[in-house]
């Protein structure tokens, strides 16, 4: 994808130099915007192998309103282990256990995952049950912009925020993907998505092929066509030891993107399950693999 590159390329040559929460430095440029057209194929970067399983399991995960790692880990999904694992290892409870053991535990252990795989009130608990502290109140903002889109589709208010500001602390990691809005026009559906902070090399490819993959879903369910995924990024930053890892990628020229095929008659967002999805004529180059900064 010439977008995804372009991006790199950005930061590259315009960002700077910039500390971090981690401690790992980043080259870091901020506000950028890319499109991708929804038509011309489903955005997957072809520069390296992408994990679809993980996305989809992911977006299924968030859609379910679930915020505890179980189901991931349940899928040989590992994308988040490491922040709970992180807790763990300030606990009382820990051992030493490794990593592996620790997501081996919560695998085996129903008591253990309820007490330590629990992530607080991320995006699926925003998505479907943004609530108040203190208060029994709840608003199930998926079902609700898809109940708009569904009735009043020139609404400028079809909105799903992740960011609540009574909730930041008590998750393991404050929404990076913040705020997404869906806008309908010419029987086609589409999706801005405004993420705070993108890690370009291991969490922007995710991001992209995860809300194109909603957007998808959505209009399926809404009986629409799909128009545009736009993707704004406040903080968009190259981990410094992710430098040659995206070098490696400028270096190679991107293939034609591949198809997304989505089978059956879904009307709701929670029927679909991960095998109604088929990824056609995928043909990346070889994946690159990078450390996570925690």
């Amino acid at each position: 994808m010439k977008q995804y590159l372009d991006l790199c390329k950005t930061i590259l040559n315009n960002g700077s130099k910039k500390d971090d929460r981690t401690n790992t430095g980043t080259i870091s440029y901020f506000g950028y915007q890319m499109r991708f057209n929804l038509e011309e194929g489903f955005p997957l970067l072809t520069t390296k192998r992408v994990y679809l399983r993980a996305i989809i399991h992911e977006l299924l995960w968030f859609i379910k309103g679930d915020t505890n790692i179980k189901y991931l880990v349940d899928n040989n999904v590992k994308i988040w282990n490491e922040w709970p694992y992180q807790k763990f290892t300030m606990s009382e409870e820990y051992n030493n256990e490794t990593l592996e053991e620790f997501v081996e535990k919560i695998k085996t252990d129903e008591e253990f995952a309820l007490k330590y795989g629990e992530l607080g009130p991320v995006y699926g608990h925003q998505w479907r049950h943004f609530d108040v502290e203190g208060s029994k109140d709840f608003v199930d903002q998926l079902k609700n912009t898809i109940e708009m889109i569904k009735t009043n589709p020139t609404s400028r208010r079809l909105i799903v925020c992740s960011w609540n500001p009574l909730s930041i602390d008590k998750m393991a990691l404050p929404p990076c993907h913040s705020l997404f809005q869906f806008y309908v026009n010419e029987g086609k559906l589409s999706c801005q998505l405004y993420q705070r902070s993108g890690d370009v090399f291991l969490g922007i490819p995710f991001n992209i092929a995860s809300y194109a993959l909603l957007t998808m879903m959505v209009a399926k369910v809404c009986n629409l066509g799909v128009g545009d995924f736009v993707h704004t990024i406040g903080d968009a930053h190259i981990y410094s030891n992710h430098l040659e890892q995206i070098n490696l990628q400028l270096s190679r020229t991107p293939r034609s993107l591949p198809k997304m095929i989505i089978k059956g008659e879904q009307t709701n967002i929670e029927d679909f399950k991960f095998e109604d999805f088929e990824l056609v004529d995928y043909h990346p180059y070889s994946s690159i693999k990078g450390a996570v900064a925690v």
